[in-house]
């Protein structure tokens, strides 16, 4: 008698292909019926086997519909828009773009012209729409890139028309959009793209990304190269050129009063009206002091910044720098000024992420007051000590 085979009841692919193309075609009909966006994908099933054309068409036909539509979108029904925006996406990316990406460029262009209409009527309260657009934009720039000069046309008309999101979007795409494709948007832009705040940043970020430093800097107010942020990036991006002389003279803007800043302190009294500095600004500082070879100045500095923010990234940087064995002096240094800080709880952190634990456990039971007063933030930390120091763990956990 010949042994009946066994089929699995778990849903894969290699399952149900047992079932035949009829009854899966009759299972799908069925739960589309059911399923808007279920049937809606298998029209662009059907669509992509026709060919690109007529996969563009039924594209452009649900985008007119979502464009045109008016009523309000509840947080039930997010979820089934955001999937039909993803499964129009994939069609485009995956089975349009491959054999005609003129018109898949032309088509995304189109989907990202949904976003105002459709973040004035759906409520979107965790960011999901903007996510999805963002999550998107790599895909739109590595496509535009593909699709050559004359079709990236569509993509800058885009870029004219709604400067505030495509700044935004570029800034989500990152390496996706190339120094190439970035001068030749930068380059059909007119000079009226910069007119505005929104195009101002716009053609910012294309320039950022187009490695063009002297247009990038040409678009920094003096207002905001009086922000400590502001003046750490550009003379970051300087250092970078080469061009010292210019970058300390951007890091010196930042020492003036300015509408933007906050007032500095630098661990003083606020003087002058001066801005507060800003990690990034002490960074960028320091690198400074290193590329004009004031590398004492510049190690002093970090074991200061050290001193006073207990900042790991900063010690490390210093102790790369010291020669064989005094690296280690200063490490113990460094533990001995950590376990007289004044902020306890900054002193455990900082001891137990490096890790130093038995600096740790010393530090808990010499000062126990302050670590009884920890509560719930000394868990993981009492875990972590524990096995290998009980003593500062019960501590910790009291």
């Amino acid at each position: 008698m010949a042994r009946q085979t066994r089929l699995s009841t778990r849903l894969s692919a290699a399952s149900l292909v047992h079932l035949g193309a009829p009854r899966l075609a009759d299972l799908l009909i069925e739960a589309g019926a059911g399923n808007a966006n279920l049937k809606r994908r298998l029209r662009l099933e059907l669509a992509a086997e026709a060919g690109p054309a007529l996969l563009g068409l039924e594209i452009n036909k649900r985008l007119t519909a979502l464009a045109t539509a008016r009523t309000r979108v509840s947080w039930r029904k997010r979820g089934e828009l955001l999937q039909d925006l993803e499964s129009h996406r994939l069609m485009i990316v995956e089975r349009l773009a491959p054999d005609a990406p003129a018109e898949a460029l032309a088509v995304f262009v189109r989907w990202f012209d949904l976003y105002p209409g459709l973040a004035a009527r759906v409520k979107d309260t965790k960011g999901e729409l903007a996510l999805a657009f963002e999550t998107a934009a790599p895909d739109l720039f590595v496509l535009a890139e593909k699709a050559g000069e004359t079709a990236a046309r569509d993509l800058t008309d885009a870029l004219r028309r709604r400067p505030q999101d495509y700044g935004r979007w570029i800034a989500a795409a990152g390496e996706a959009v190339g120094p190439d494709l970035a001068r030749n948007l930068l380059a059909s832009l007119d000079a009226p793209s910069t007119k505005t705040p929104a195009g101002r940043n716009l053609v910012r970020r294309l320039a950022d990304r187009a490695q063009d430093l002297d247009l990038w800097l040409s678009l920094v107010t003096p207002e905001q190269a009086g922000s400590p942020d502001v003046a750490a990036d550009i003379a970051r991006r300087l250092l970078a050129a080469g061009r010292i002389a210019e970058a300390r003279a951007a890091l010196e803007a930042a020492l003036s009063p300015s509408p933007l800043n906050r007032r500095w302190t630098f661990g003083r009294n606020p003087r002058d009206g001066a801005p507060r500095l800003t990690p990034a600004w002490e960074a960028a500082s320091i690198d400074l002091l290193d590329a004009e070879g004031q590398r004492e100045e510049a190690q002093t500095l970090r074991w200061e910044l050290f001193e006073r923010d207990l900042s790991a990234p900063v010690l490390r940087d210093y102790l790369a720098r010291l020669p064989d064995f005094d690296d280690v002096e200063a490490l113990d240094r460094a533990f001995a000024h950590a376990a007289a800080h004044p902020d306890f709880e900054a002193a455990l952190r900082f001891l137990m992420d490096w890790p130093a634990h038995r600096e740790a456990a010393s530090l808990v039971l010499a000062r126990p007051r302050e670590a009884r007063t920890l509560g719930a933030k000394a868990a993981d930390w009492a875990s972590r000590l524990s096995q290998r120091f009980p003593e500062a763990a019960s501590l910790l956990a009291d």
